[in-house]
């Protein structure tokens, strides 16, 4: 799990037909818009059928498990595309090559929460998925949940915990021996507690209170984590 957009699109490639591929990615688009509004409980196979433009035994014949299996393949493939976002924007702020100055570091730590913050914008249907899963997360198949934690979650917990560690080794912060929750630390104090407030990007707060959030936020960090 946890692979990239580009690994699964390359051996869907090797293992089906262009029309059968262009198919599954058109019913798996239209069922992430339905999933998204709907949820998971709610969503039927007709109305996910609907949405597609296809029949109930079309969906089927591409996804033989129905609207679980069409769920897994929604969620997994979009959380990977966020998680590739998110990573990416990890690693442009706090590039291990290029360490910001001391004066630099609350600035860049700033930067890197508001753009992570901006991503509910540009995946609204992703993080709606979220939404509903914590809703309903006793009707959600056990396996989708963990499908999205290996493809999304982990691995962004394991790049900012791996940036941590990195700002610890150029002097610039203090993890006291655990970067994986100096990581922690920092994603509640910052984005996650504006994911809560806008509920998943649903209803998007002022831009004047997320920046002020995102900034008390990373104060109160390094308050905690700065070297010295």
């Amino acid at each position: 799990m946890g692979r990239t957009n580009e690994t699964w699109l390359e051996q869907a490639r090797r293992e089906m037909s262009p029309r059968k591929l262009e198919k599954q990615i058109a019913i798996a688009s239209a069922a992430c818009t339905v999933f998204g509004r709907e949820g998971y409980a709610r969503a039927s196979v007709d109305a996910l059928a609907a949405e597609a433009g296809v029949s109930t035994r079309t969906l089927y014949n591409h996804f033989p498990d129905g609207k679980a299996q069409l769920f897994r393949t929604v969620f997994a493939w979009t959380s990977a595309q966020v998680k590739d976002a998110q990573i990416a924007r990890i690693q442009a702020v706090l590039d291990p090559g290029r360490m910001p100055r001391p004066e630099d570091l609350e600035r860049d730590l700033v930067a890197l929460a508001r753009s992570l913050v901006d991503l509910m914008a540009d995946f609204p249907n992703h993080f709606a998925l979220v939404r509903h899963i914590h809703a309903e997360a006793d009707h959600v198949p056990p396996e989708v949940l963990r499908v999205w934690q290996e493809a999304g979650p982990e691995p962004v917990r394991r790049a900012l915990t791996e940036a941590m560690g990195h700002l610890a080794d150029a002097g610039l912060i203090d993890t006291h021996g655990d970067a994986a929750l100096t990581a922690g630390h920092y994603t509640a104090l910052t984005w996650q507690a504006i994911v809560q407030l806008s509920h998943y990007g649903i209803l998007p707060l002022p831009r004047d209170e997320t920046e002020r959030l995102i900034s008390g936020g990373v104060a109160a960090f390094l308050r905690a984590y700065r070297a010295g």
